[in-house]
Parts: C-alpha cells; structure tokens; sequence
C-alpha cells in the first residue's frame, strides 16, 4: 500500500495579513499531481485542516474542492480533526460523503478502523482526533481493566497520579492507544497505521503552532505507538522524523518566519507485506520564499547581497541605532513582499534623551504614529486615518469643554 503522509493545511490562514489561500490552492493541485503520478492507494490528513473553528467560505469550498478531486484521482482519503479544526462541524457531512472518503472526529470511534486492502491483505487504518482531555475521555471507550495492554507499562488504566479524573495528553492517548489495541489483539500480525494529533516528545516547535497542553504536560511518548506499522502525525510545523515508524509530515507551507529555513514536504510511505519499505519525502512547492534580514536601512536598500530576496517574504530586523521613520513603507521599495519589521539597535546605540526631549516639535499624529510603530510595526494608511480622526475628535472636545 502507498500512503500519501499530510497534516496542518491551515486553510484560511494569512502570513502577517498575507492572503495564503491562493498557495494553498496550488498546494492543492500538487497533491493531486502526486496521488496521480505515483498511483497513491489513500491519503492520510493527520488534522488541522482549517486554521479555526468557523473557517472562511473560501476555505470551506477549497477543501470539498480538495477531497472530490483526489477521489477522482482514484484514491482514499483519511482525515482527522486537529486542534484548529472544530469537529463537530468539520465531521458533520462525513455521513454523506463517498465511502472512499473517511473524516473521523469522534473519540468514541478510535478502536474502529478504515480497512484499506491491497495485494498482500488488509491495512487497519486508526484515526486519533486531536483529544481535548478535558472532554475526550469521556467519548473514549473504556478497555476492560482485567485485560490491560501488555504494550502498556501503565498500571492506572491511563489516568494521571493527580486523581481518577485528571487526565493529561499523555494519559489520554494512552487510553486511544489501549482501545485501538483491543482491535488489533483480534487481528494478529495485521499491518496498522495510526493518524494522531499531537505533540510527541522529541519533536521541535515553530512560531506557528497553537500551545496544546494541559498543566504544562502537553508531551505524548513516542512509546505509545510501538508495534503500530506507521504513525501519521499532525500538529507540528516542522517535518521530523521521531522515530523510523513515527513521523510529522510538517505542514504544506511556512506560516511563520521561524521556518523559513525549513523544506516542506509530504511524505510516501510504502507498506509491503512485513512493514514499511520506504518513506519518501516530496517536496511541496512554495509560493515565495521567506527570508530573515538584518542591517541598517540602509544597507537592506542598497547592499548587493540582499538583491537576491526582493521577490521573497521578508521579515527585517533594523540595527539603526533610532528607528527609521516610515521604515516599513521604505523597505517596501525594495522588497515589496516585506511583512514584518523589528528594530534591534546596537546595545548602548539607545535614545537617552528625555519623553520631552524627544517629541520636541513634533505633531501629536507624528507622536501616535511613532508609538504604534515602535510597538507593533508601521502603521497603515487606514490606520493613519483613524488616528488623524481620533486626534482630531479629542481637539475639538478639548476646546468644547
């Protein structure tokens, strides 16, 4: 069998107010030019599929668009839901989908796989959504606790050493895992295949994910997945393999500037008769790249060695001992596609002069608009309207009073 590995579409998401849905639109299209040209039997969505619980009816429209084109293309889909995803809503045509098309939401259903059957038998194919603990383990089913997991070195049954009822991601997908067990001990010597959602220690974070632990232990053990034939994770940005059978596909894009050096990539996982014979990482295309630049203003303007990220995302960080007025508007001569801007001046390089040395004949809208800059970045021509307006109403109710 030849899985097809992919998580964290974000669909709907921006990059710093950077519309992202028209790459993840030509994401689209790459992965349905991989399912045709290496015949991929089922394509497993490890969760976060859209980047909020009521995505934008665009993103909504690209991934029906997404799942009818790659059933289409002749293949299976299994998704799940992440912690982005609401799953209710997410899962709630799954019903009336094509049969080839499996979106698994509900906890209860964890120990029920997708069969998946090619020329050496079947392949159990176990779901995982993201598990809120706060409210999964009480749609998880309850192995029997006269039958423990021998796999399982956990002798609470998956509850945490706080109480009966507090439960931490780990003890939470250990009770998932125990549960998708009990159907596996039915079918011995059976090839497995794990979607989960999770942060599974040994992984590494970006800027771009949403925290998901619980009373700061968030971390699931990789040991929870020992004997499954692959495990498809989701949540981490970052593509990495945790161990040889236990992955991260990554996400199909960059979403912060913390990955700019990264590849982003699917990942085709061939499944023979004994296990896994290869994973094979493809590459997803990017819109444009992203890259981190530091200097004076004016060196990111004229230095030659800059030249080659003018058609890059760019996030710069200033060195200016005073921060450059307008340096966003300016930078953006150059690099038209800059979306971040920092000021990090040279230590001791500070303004020392007093609050009234330094607004010394400058307009108030001069003073509001340096402050918005010096926090959060440049502001916008709507934003410069708003504030002349906000500075002009308390004018007048000044000379009113």
């Amino acid at each position: 069998m030849l899985a097809l590995h992919t998580s964290d579409w974000h669909l709907g998401r921006g990059l710093h107010g950077h519309d992202l849905l028209p790459a993840q639109a030509a994401f689209v299209d790459h992965l349905v030019e991989v399912v045709r040209a290496e015949s991929v039997d089922v394509v497993l969505v490890s969760g976060d599929v859209h980047d909020r619980a009521i995505p934008p009816v665009r993103a909504l429209e690209l991934f029906d668009e997404a799942l009818s084109r790659l059933r289409d293309a002749g293949t299976r889909v299994v998704a799940i839901s992440g912690n982005h995803d609401a799953a209710r809503r997410l899962g709630d045509k799954s019903g009336l989908l094509d049969p080839r098309i499996r979106i698994r939401t509900d906890p209860a259903a964890v120990g029920v796989p997708v069969v998946v059957e090619d020329a050496d038998g079947p392949v159990r194919i176990y779901a995982i959504p993201y598990l809120e603990p706060a409210t999964a383990n009480a749609l998880l089913p309850d192995p029997d606790p006269a039958d423990p997991d021998p796999a399982d070195p956990d002798p609470t049954g998956g509850r945490d050493p706080a109480g009966a009822t507090s439960f931490s991601q780990a003890a939470t997908m250990r009770r998932a895992m125990r549960t998708v067990r009990v159907d596996l001990d039915g079918h011995p010597g059976a090839r497995s295949v794990v979607l989960a959602h999770a942060w599974v220690t040994g992984g590494a974070g970006s800027d771009s994910e949403r925290g998901i632990s619980v009373g700061g232990v968030g971390n699931v053990p990789s040991s929870l997945f020992d004997g499954i034939t692959y495990t498809a994770l989701g949540h981490l940005h970052r593509p990495q393999v945790i161990t040889p059978a236990v992955r991260y596909s990554g996400s199909p894009m960059a979403f912060s500037f913390s990955e700019a050096a990264d590849r982003k990539t699917s990942l085709l996982v061939d499944i023979g008769r004994d296990g896994i014979r290869a994973v094979r990482a493809v590459e997803v295309p990017a819109e444009r790249r992203m890259a981190v630049l530091r200097g004076t203003l004016n060196e990111l303007l004229t230095a030659a060695r800059f030249a080659a990220h003018e058609g890059d995302f760019v996030s710069a960080v200033l060195t200016d001992p005073i921060r450059p007025d307008d340096a966003m508007a300016t930078l953006q001569r150059r690099f038209p596609h800059a979306l971040r801007l920092a000021h990090e001046p040279p230590a001791g390089a500070g303004d020392d002069r007093s609050f009234g040395e330094r607004t010394h004949g400058r307009t108030d809208l001069e003073i509001a608009t340096a402050f918005v800059a010096h926090v959060r970045g440049e502001p916008t021509p709507r934003e410069r309207t708003l504030l002349t307006a906000a500075l002009d109403a308390a004018r007048i109710a000044e000379e009113a009073a």
